[in-house]
């Protein structure tokens, strides 16, 4: 059946309960690579509880964006074959705590109609709370359908994408994808089997499994990160992207990065295809 527009964008839940503990923070920050080097004590601090010295273990921002996975406005009928990742905008209200019980607010903000065979937008957003009703985190996610156009809804109205700067980068992080690494991702709640079953991917129109969205999101964290956030979480206010294509797992992602005061532009690259797998990319640090 088409998108039920313009009833879709009435859908809405409230007050969903959510919690998670360190053992989803540690997963999720294995499942976008750190940890790899099992002797860099400042990567550790995001994988390890259990120093000689005690110190507090620390969450990756972009863990928000699993922390309530599965919060969603309401059924859509949608080809869920054909649905990829987008966008993803966080704010970050407060840092992101090891632990918690939390309620999740989501609605949907838009949908828009590319056209027959172009495809659908679904926009949403979820708002985490902690127990004493405080805003957590924003989260804005897009949805992109492929085989969902032609619905009757607007084509226009999107909000404009974060522009890089046109200069050479500041600074360039490589970071390699192990070839396990979407089987690590989706124990953090995205068991979608496009990343898992070549056959599935294979009906889906793409050669082999293809890595989350969400982890490729990820990895852009870790460079920021690594290089202008001195691997402090709470320095995170904001951070957004725009998936332009997939990454495969084994392949290497270089992201370059631009820093115009706490203001950090980024784009990926998978250079041996010569593909832009991140556009528009922007973190706001305090």
């Amino acid at each position: 059946m088409p998108i039920d527009y313009p009833a879709v964008l009435n859908l809405k839940t409230e007050a969903a309960p959510y919690s998670w503990t360190d053992r989803e923070v540690m997963l999720y920050a294995l499942g976008i690579g750190i940890g790899s080097d099992p002797l860099d004590e400042k990567e550790l601090q995001f994988v390890n509880e259990a120093f000689a010295t005690p110190r507090p273990l620390k969450v990756v921002p972009t863990f928000a964006s699993v922390c309530v996975w599965g919060a969603r406005p309401g059924p859509i009928d949608l080809n869920r074959v054909m649905v990829v990742d987008g966008e993803r905008d966080i704010i970050f209200h407060k840092p992101m705590p090891v632990a918690a019980n939390v309620t999740a607010d989501a609605r949907v903000r838009g949908v828009y109609d590319k056209g027959k065979d172009k495809g659908a937008i679904i926009q949403n957003e979820v708002v985490v709370k902690d127990s004493d009703g405080d805003k957590i985190v924003t989260i804005v996610s897009s949805s992109f359908a492929r085989g969902d156009g032609g619905f009757g809804g607007p084509s226009e109205g999107m909000p404009e994408p974060h522009q890089v700067p046109r200069r050479a980068p500041d600074r360039s992080v490589d970071i390699t994808i192990r070839p396990d690494q979407a089987l690590i991702y989706r124990l953090s709640g995205d068991r979608n089997p496009l990343h898992s079953d070549p056959e599935f991917a294979r009906r889906a129109g793409f050669p082999r499994p293809i890595l989350h969205g969400m982890c490729t999101y990820g990895l852009t964290c870790r460079a920021v990160l690594q290089t202008y956030a001195d691997y402090d979480p709470s320095a995170f206010r904001r951070h957004r992207v725009r998936f332009s294509a997939p990454v495969f797992p084994g392949e290497t992602v270089s992201i370059d990065l631009w820093k115009d005061g706490n203001s950090i532009s980024f784009e990926a690259h998978v250079r041996e295809r010569n593909a832009t797998v991140v556009k528009n990319g922007q973190t706001l640090l305090s």
